[in-house]
């Protein structure tokens, strides 16, 4: 009688990798964590499971639409779909055990419903950062959220990168003089203009009812370019007497000057006056990082400035401000892209032990005193010719291997094989420990 076999899929919008490609994938996460922590952030982790009512305190539209929602007996319950959302629910419940200014990292897979197409998923890692501070929050904090990302974007290993700041204050400033009241339409609208072209923008704004003057300025508007200082410069040409205008221009102004003792190079930022970031919740400086070489990717990392993060949960203000990097959708984009190198290794495994005959024992001493020495090994168990084990190291891009015979363990010297290059080398364990110590990985 036949067996009903169930054909292995997963869903489509989820991403689920081979090795070599989770442990690169694993690796920008560490390198991530570690800069993060070099600045004093602290980790986070929020239940990815949380009550309904807490995520949709503020969510509708699409938000609404995408969120995984179901009961279990009488709970209502959601799958967290940001990590900032869960943040707002964590300060709120956890304020007097906290110390302000609140700086936390989180790590963590977040869930959206949305039609999975390339690139877009219903799971994905995001890697965020928030600054969160008590009542007020100092403009220097913007500039270091810049510096962070410089930072991080170096240790990913990218040199050509532009993060690209704005302020809302200016831009909605901007828009009160202009008697412009639907100012978030039209936030959203220039906040495509990249994505849609400039034609086009002139028409969704005309749409929405401005006058050809009115759109005339807000195109001359987010159009202002040129070096850092030029723009500021271009700003102040402009005499707005919009208190909200002024006190934008000078958080931006605040910013720029702080970034200079951060040592991030003028080539790696720019104001961009068409940066507006669609969240409604962002009322200060905005973010958003672009791979120079690979501007078709988007956005790699963005985030801003807002009044009150938990505004929904508290009567307290608390300002912050952060970034999110949306991990698997651009490790997905560099794979496509194919900016990410291969890597040849699908193992952390970095000596394979194979022992021969009956030295099992001996072997598995060996192999003890390697990892104690800090060195990942592995001891081959199977039977077999040894041309077959040591295909195996081959196949998983293992490093070294060392045979154990009843000649190395009566004499205490090791062949230790140099897999990429096939020469084999007799030493002892201490020298076996550091030949492999003195290479990098």
């Amino acid at each position: 009688m036949s067996r009903n076999i169930t054909v292995p899929s997963i869903l489509p919008g989820f991403m689920e990798l081979l090795p070599a490609d989770q442990m690169l994938f694993d690796k920008m996460i560490s390198t991530i964590k570690s800069t993060y922590e070099k600045y004093g952030f602290l980790p986070l982790d929020t239940p990815t499971i949380e009550k309904s009512e807490i995520l949709l305190a503020k969510s509708g539209g699409d938000t609404e639409k995408q969120i995984y929602r179901f009961n279990k007996g009488d709970n209502d319950l959601s799958l967290r779909f940001d990590l900032t959302v869960p943040l707002a629910r964590y300060v709120a419940q956890h304020y007097n055990d906290l110390v302000f200014p609140f700086r936390r990292y989180h790590i963590g897979k977040v869930f959206r419903g949305e039609r999975p197409q390339k690139g877009r998923f219903r799971e994905f890692y995001q890697c965020d950062i928030d600054i969160v501070g008590n009542d007020a929050l100092s403009v220097i904090n913007d500039a270091e959220i810049l510096s962070v990302i410089y930072s991080t974007f170096k240790a990913l290993g990218f040199e050509d990168f532009t993060i690209r700041i704005n302020n809302r204050k200016i831009l909605n400033g901007f828009f009160e003089e202009l008697g412009i009241e639907d100012r978030a339409q039209v936030l959203r609208t220039i906040d495509k203009l990249g994505k849609i072209g400039r034609e086009n923008t002139v028409r969704e704004l005309q749409e929405m009812g401005l006058s050809d003057s009115a759109v005339d300025s807000v195109m001359q508007f987010i159009e202002i370019k040129g070096s850092a200082a030029e723009v500021i410069g271009g700003l102040k040409g402009m005499n707005a007497g919009s208190p909200l205008f002024l006190q934008g221009l000078e958080e931006l102004m605040g910013v720029l000057e702080h970034i200079s003792y951060f040592n991030i190079p003028e080539k790696n930022y720019a104001i961009d006056l068409t940066i507006a970031r669609g969240l409604d919740y962002y009322t200060g400086t905005v973010y958003e990082t672009i791979l120079d070489n690979y501007p078709s990717i988007g956005s790699v990392c963005s985030g801003g400035r807002y009044d009150s993060l938990a505004q929904n949960y508290t009567e307290r203000k608390l300002p912050g401000v952060g970034i999110s990097i949306g991990l698997t959708r651009l490790f997905y984009q560099l794979r496509e892209a194919g900016i990410l190198e291969q890597s040849k290794r699908a193992t952390p495994t970095v000596l394979l032990v194979i022992p021969m005959r009956d030295t099992m024992g001996p072997a598995l001493d060996f192999a003890t005193k390697i990892r104690e020495a800090g060195i990942a090994a592995e001891v081959y168990f199977n039977e077999g010719k040894t041309g077959k084990k040591f295909a195996y190291a081959d196949k998983l891009g293992i490093p070294y291997a060392v045979v154990i015979g009843e000649d190395e363990v009566r004499d205490g010297f090791f062949k230790l094989k140099d897999m990429s290059t096939g020469m084999q080398e007799a030493m002892d364990l201490d020298g076996v420990i550091s030949k492999i110590k003195n290479r990098a990985f």
